[in-house]
């Protein structure tokens, strides 16, 4: 997947991520954690993009916005 359906995925995937990590953000704010998240879970989740579909590039991309989530609020503090 390219970097910019990542950026694309991103947004949509830090949504779902502070929702799921339960978090107030603002829009940048949730938008910039969705993008880094998805370039991080993207990049290291690309083996399965390849094996499993584009589906799984959605999944790291949330779930790489949630590390990214969970890393902030622990060293945020």
């Amino acid at each position: 997947m390219s970097i910019i359906g990542l950026v694309i995925i991103g947004a949509a995937a830090g949504f779902l991520a502070t929702r799921l990590m339960r978090i107030e953000a603002d829009i940048p704010t949730t938008m910039f954690i969705g993008i880094m998240g998805a370039l991080i879970g993207g990049l290291v989740l690309r083996l399965l993009v390849s094996v499993m579909g584009a589906m799984s590039g959605f999944v790291g991309a949330v779930l790489g916005a949630m590390l990214l989530i969970w890393l902030w609020q622990r060293y945020r503090r």
